[in-house]
Formats: structure tokens, C-alpha cells, sequence
């Protein structure tokens, strides 16, 4: 696949891209229909795991398409730094067809936006960090800062959704499940983000590249 690789790339960038344009498109369709603020609108977007976790995944595709040096290419090059956006994004797609599709059947678009965010793109960046990534430099201290991500996110979110009395998702919904409940569920999808992370330490010690 080595000599197609730019071709997939560029296919799974516009994908990417293609399913966070329809949702934000959604968001503020949605909001302007109800006269709400479309700046409440963006700050919404941005609330997202799914949303967040999508961008990073196409800002890598992105980099790795346009060979232009910089310091943001750098970054998000990196082995660590790929590696750390596919665990992120396989936890959105698992997590979305576990916990949250049955909970909701979307249509037209928004059916659109769920499939390429939920379901395409976890799998074509899976496919991009098998491909295209270097393998051999991952070690389990990389885990460690890994998990700082959806730390950080949960801590956001239950504040967001103390202030404003919105979660973003109904597994960290204080007001109906309570805090017990809903620490208790995050550490299970920290399980599971770990359980993942694991899984691709390891893949990456069985496929080390010869540059790596």
C-alpha cells in the first residue's frame, strides 16, 4: 500500500474534513432555525470528544499530505503524537456504537456526519497509523501522556456541563446518573482507553519498520 499511501491520505484528510463540516453546518442550521447564538454554536462543536478527536485526526492526515516543514508538521508527525490521535479515535468509534447508538436513529445529514465520524474515520486513521506511521519508538510511558487527553476532557466537560447544565454525552450526565455514577463510567471508558493504548504499544513493537 506504500506507493498509494498519499492517495489514501488525501482521501481520508477530505473524508475527515467532509464529516466536520456537515456537523458544524448541522449545529448552526439547527441553532439559527431556533434563534439561538451562533457563537453557542461553535462553542458546542468544539465540546465534543468526537469533534475534537476528528480534527486532530485530519490536522495528522493533513500534515501528511502537504510535505511543507514546520513546526506543527513536526509535532503532529510524531510517532507519539499519531499514535496517541488513533487510540483517541478508535475509543470514539467503540464508544459511539457501545454506549450511544442505539440512543438515537439520525437521518440525512446528520446520519452522514455520524457514520464518517463514528465509524469511517476511526478506521481510515487506523489504516493511515498502520500504513504510514513509523513504528518501533512507542513505550508504555507513552501511555502516561496519553491519557492526559481525555482527562483534561472529562474535567472540561463536567465543568462545562456544571455552568451551563448541558453534557455532551448522557454517560457523564451529573444531574440524571450523579457523580458516583458518572466517575464510574468514565473510569470504564479509561479502561478501555488504556486497553487500546496497550493494544497499539504492542502493534507497534510487531510491525517496527526499519527506520524505526
Amino acid at each position: 500500500m506504500s506507493g498509494r499511501l498519499p492517495g489514501y491520505v488525501a482521501v481520508a484528510a477530505l473524508t475527515g474534513w467532509t464529516g466536520l463540516v456537515i456537523q458544524q453546518y448541522l449545529i448552526f442550521y439547527s441553532r439559527w432555525t431556533s434563534g439561538a447564538s451562533l457563537l453557542g454554536g461553535l462553542v458546542n462543536f468544539f465540546s465534543f470528544f468526537t469533534v475534537l478527536t476528528n480534527i486532530l485526526a485530519v490536522v495528522v492526515l493533513s500534515y501528511a499530505r502537504v510535505n511543507h516543514p514546520s513546526a506543527g508538521r513536526r509535532f503532529f508527525l510524531q510517532p507519539a503524537v499519531s499514535s496517541a490521535i488513533a487510540v483517541s479515535i478508535v475509543v470514539v468509534g467503540l464508544a459511539y456504537n457501545l454506549l450511544l447508538r442505539h440512543l438515537w436513529h439520525p437521518q440525512g445529514f446528520q446520519f452522514i456526519a455520524d457514520e464518517l465520524l463514528h465509524d469511517v474515520m476511526p478506521l481510515l486513521f487506523l489504516g493511515y497509523w498502520w500504513f504510514g506511521v513509523p513504528k518501533g519508538t512507542l513505550r508504555l510511558k507513552h501511555i502516561g501522556l496519553w491519557v492526559i487527553y481525555p482527562l483534561v476532557y472529562f474535567a472540561y466537560a463536567l465543568l462545562r456541563g456544571h455552568l451551563l447544565g448541558q453534557y455532551q454525552y448522557p454517560f457523564i450526565d451529573v444531574d440524571t446518573l450523579g457523580y458516583p455514577q458518572v466517575f464510574v463510567n468514565a473510569g470504564a471508558i479509561l479502561l478501555g482507553f488504556v486497553v487500546i493504548a496497550l493494544a497499539i504499544v504492542g502493534l507497534d513493537r510487531v510491525a517496527k519498520s526499519p527506520q524505526g
